[in-house]
């Protein structure tokens, strides 16, 4: 039975037992007072009365009972509910401190980096310069700059191959001190001497003034590396990163690097040429001795005729590989001649660019 009407009942038993207990007190002074004067009552009622209160006292006391064993069960329940939370927290508590292996946790797959945006910065040669900022192997970002022959808008399905153009100056890109070498790369297209190439310009690395130096003595710091390279291939159409599809350039000051770059890394680039540089010969025979793979580098000297000491450079690499037995194939292209050095320089990146579409082309 609930426990309201339990309640309940307890009152109204106790105010009826209460009630009768005072009528039948009444009736019994009634009959007492009778009994002095020697008047005739009857003591019936009050015996009844009696006996009603007392029936009242006794529900009062079972329905009193019942109200507090049900209080009592009630606490039992809820101390059992609080035993019961607490064994539930105990286990949960548990858990939560069981090793990780306890349970199996399914990894999450790292997130892909985010595309490199590359956005228009100019038009040079007849075709569009692009410029973007990729990571370098030291997390910092770095400019790169692509230029995009006039061929590239032409063709929508086309597939192009990669020069990347090394710089010698700390912190730049080759173009920003040879604005006429995409030229030289465009003239080589349109004498039909060359297919259509995208030019890769990095920044040269910072920490040194010499960063060609940096690459002869440890070929693995090219600028080229595996982020550049998807990123370059994610935002523009060009052949796959590797020897049938990518070469390296280097003009003047970026020449050592270029042909540091070409020598120690065949496996990444197929052909290599160096424009007007001057070299280590030692660092570069150790490059090539040291380069990956049975595939022997392919790498063009070139300098113009007057370039007396650029001459001189490139033969006696050339000759420290012969004697080193190295399997890089060099040559040597020392025959242009015109009437200023930027006119020559841009015969020489003609000539170079000529190198490298045949050598990819075999």
């Amino acid at each position: 039975m609930p426990r309201s009407l339990l309640v309940l009942l307890l009152l109204v038993a106790a105010v009826a037992g209460s009630w009768l207990a005072r009528s039948a007190m009444v009736r019994w002074r009634d009959l007492r007072a009778a009994q002095t004067y020697e008047l005739a009552a009857e003591a019936r009622p009050a015996l009844v009365r009696a006996g009603a209160a007392a029936l009242c006292l006794m529900c009062v006391s079972a329905l009193g009972v019942a109200v507090l064993l049900g209080e009592r069960g009630g606490v039992r329940q809820a101390v059992a509910a609080v035993e019961e939370g607490r064994s539930a927290g105990s286990a949960d508590g548990a858990a939560a401190s069981a090793p990780v292996s306890a349970a199996p946790v399914s990894a999450s797959p790292s997130p892909s980096p985010s595309p490199v945006a590359f956005a228009a910065v100019g038009r040079a040669a007849g075709g569009e310069l692009m410029q973007g900022a990729v990571p370098g192997p030291d997390g910092r970002a770095r400019t790169v700059r692509v230029w995009l022959p006039a061929e590239y808008g032409r063709n929508a399905t086309d597939r192009f191959p990669v020069i990347v153009l090394h710089s010698g100056t700390p912190g730049r890109t080759a173009d920003a001190d040879l604005p006429d070498v995409f030229d030289g790369v465009a003239s080589a297209v349109q004498q039909g001497k060359a297919r259509p190439f995208v030019v890769v310009a990095p920044e040269a690395p910072g920490g040194t003034g010499h960063p060609c130096d940096l690459v002869a003595a440890a070929p693995q710091a090219v600028a080229d590396d595996a982020a550049l390279r998807s990123a370059v291939g994610a935002a523009f159409r060009t052949l796959p990163a590797g020897p049938a599809g990518w070469s390296v350039l280097g003009v003047d000051g970026g020449a050592l690097c270029a042909a540091a770059a070409g020598l120690a890394r065949p496996d990444l680039y197929g052909a290599a040429a160096a424009v007007s540089g001057r070299y280590d010969a030692k660092a570069l025979t150790g490059a090539a001795t040291e380069a990956p793979g049975a595939v022997g580098a392919r790498l063009l000297l070139a300098a113009a005729k007057r370039d007396t000491d650029g001459v001189a450079s490139g033969r006696a690499v050339q000759a420290a590989l012969r004697d080193a037995k190295s399997r890089a194939e060099v040559r040597t292209s020392e025959v242009v001649q015109d009437y200023t050095p930027e006119r020559e320089r841009l015969r020489l990146v003609r000539v170079a660019v000529q190198y490298l579409a045949e050598q990819l082309a075999k």
